[in-house]
């Protein structure tokens, strides 16, 4: 018995789209699916838009390696497809002395990542890159961008239907049986499959272990606890004195509230780190005096009467509060032991930069090649 189709997305953020891009270029059918009405609406569009380098993660592990690759492969991306983005440069600077340790870290990490254009700074060569900026020393990473992450999601899914992909949005996969031919696919509970696929890749995200506990045959084993951190995200209303990313060294469970820039100049605080139960992007406004308190240390001259609400994500993350951060798992047929199946989890950053990258190993657990 054949499947009706070759292969299905469950998820349609940059991912997702990035995984139905790489199948369409390999001549197969391609369904990519999200439950919400339009794709990218959750992690991949409520984030910061960076380009990552590939500093922070240790040399051996999947985010070190997909980052460096992934960040490449970005850049070329968006040039040959016109995506807006823009090689912006970052500055990663400790306040103290006693920071100096975690800087000495980073660049221990980017060396075995094979990052190797950063640049170690003390306090006054870091002061004349950016004027505004006070700090005991500093680490610059010229890689470092960002990106439209709406365009880039645009033409990945546009990439992938000219090359005869789908994408239908509203459609909630519940859970997937073993068929003959693949995987039947269940829609919105119903016990009865809507259609069979040769091939699932389970990219859904925020709720991605969800489906993996609904995945006929794939043992508990093989479905990690997940932790949702939501970040909150400020703007500021004018003009800041800098012109690269301002990043603290990095705090428990994240990057630590940073200074970016979205394609149009406007800049941006965040985000912070805050355990939640639940998917909801509410933003507390009172959020905003430890937001002024952390936007001190990176400009002192700040005013702040001109921080303000702007958005919050979540982050899928494999690690709660207090342990090492967890690596991704992309977990194929030679993990789990089930053909045509792979289960994508705890896909945060760098997912955005190491997205093309990760499609790239996608195809490979499932045995394809070309594009």
């Amino acid at each position: 018995m054949t499947a009706d189709i070759d292969a299905l997305i469950v998820g349609a953020g940059v991912v997702g789209l990035a995984v139905a891009a790489k199948f369409a270029r390999t001549g197969l059918q391609a369904l990519v699916v999200d439950t919400n009405r339009t794709f990218g609406t959750e992690t991949s569009s409520r984030n910061s838009e960076v380009i990552h380098a590939g500093m922070y993660y240790p040399g051996s592990s999947l985010k070190a390696k997909l980052c460096v690759r992934g960040r490449d492969l970005l850049y070329a991306y968006c040039t040959a497809h016109g995506v807006p983005h823009r090689r912006i440069g970052k500055l990663i600077f400790a306040r103290s002395p006693d920071q100096s340790r975690s800087l000495d870290d980073i660049a221990a990490a980017a060396a075995a990542a094979g990052v190797d254009d950063v640049v170690r700074l003390d306090g006054a060569a870091a002061n004349r890159l950016e004027p505004a900026l006070a700090c005991h020393e500093a680490l610059l990473s010229p890689s470092t961008g960002i990106v439209d992450a709406h365009a880039l999601m645009t033409a990945l899914l546009g990439e992938a239907e000219s090359l005869g992909a789908r994408f239908i949005g509203q459609t909630h996969v519940t859970a997937l049986s073993r068929r003959p031919g693949g995987w039947g696919v269940h829609i919105d509970g119903d016990s009865t499959p809507a259609l069979t696929a040769a091939r699932v890749v389970n990219a859904a995200g925020l709720t991605a272990h969800r489906l993996a506990r609904a995945t006929e045959g794939l043992s508990t084993d093989h479905v990690p606890r997940v932790r949702y951190a939501r970040g909150h995200y400020f703007s500021y209303q004018g003009a800041v004195p800098f012109t690269r990313l301002i990043y603290p060294v990095p705090v428990p469970g994240g990057l630590g509230t940073h200074l970016t820039f979205d394609l149009a100049g406007a800049a941006r605080f965040g985000p912070d780190v805050e355990w939640v139960d639940a998917i909801a992007y509410e933003v507390d406004p009172a959020r905003g005096i430890d937001f002024i308190a952390a936007a001190r240390a990176i400009w002192s001259g700040i005013d702040p009467t001109r921080i303000a609400p702007a958005y919050s994500g979540i982050r899928a993350k494999l690690s709660g509060p207090g342990e090492p951060a967890a690596d991704f798992r992309i977990d194929g047929p030679e993990r789990h032991g089930l053909d045509g199946l792979v289960n994508l989890f705890g896909i945060e950053s760098p997912g955005l930069t190491a997205s093309l990258a990760i499609a790239d190993l996608v195809a490979e657990k499932l045995d394809l090649s070309g594009g």
